[in-house]
């Protein structure tokens, strides 16, 4: 499960793809209606919020808003964007190192989006995220380690 921090604009379609399915799954855990993925790192940041069913509706809002500027015919049924929440913080290291992460894989994935995503000036973050200062965090799993 990889829950982006990332602007979903920044995924290639299999990617946004699979955001998509893997929020709705972080949907379910945090709502108790599966006991599967109950205890992954990804979702930490979701459940120390108190109103984190709100906070990942509004993840996945923005990601079906993604969607819906693709082009793409994606069910908002299972959203309820309607209670905002304030932001999650996130920091640098972390959106540094998601935005490497990232570009490794559309290298070979999606090279079209790899040369776009090169180009970006400033790496965009998803926007339930506010970045401050700091390094990877701590529930980050990195590769090779």
């Amino acid at each position: 499960m990889r829950l982006w921090s990332l602007h979903s604009c920044c995924l290639e379609a299999k990617g946004l793809v699979a955001l998509r399915r893997e929020g709705l799954l972080a949907q379910a855990v945090l709502k108790k209606q599966t006991m599967g993925y109950k205890n992954h790192p990804q979702l930490i940041r979701f459940k120390e919020n108190k109103n984190a069913v709100h906070v990942i509706n509004q993840y996945l809002w923005f990601v079906h808003q993604e969607s819906k500027r693709r082009g793409y015919k994606f069910d908002s049924t299972k959203l309820d964007p309607k209670k905002k929440c304030g932001k999650i913080i996130v920091s640098s290291g972390q959106i540094d190192y998601e935005f490497k992460h990232l570009s490794r894989k559309l290298k070979s994935r999606c090279p079209a989006q790899y040369k776009i995503n090169k180009k970006m000036k400033t790496i965009l973050p998803h926007p339930i995220f506010k970045i401050v200062a700091g390094g990877i965090e701590p529930w980050e799993i990195i590769n090779g380690k």
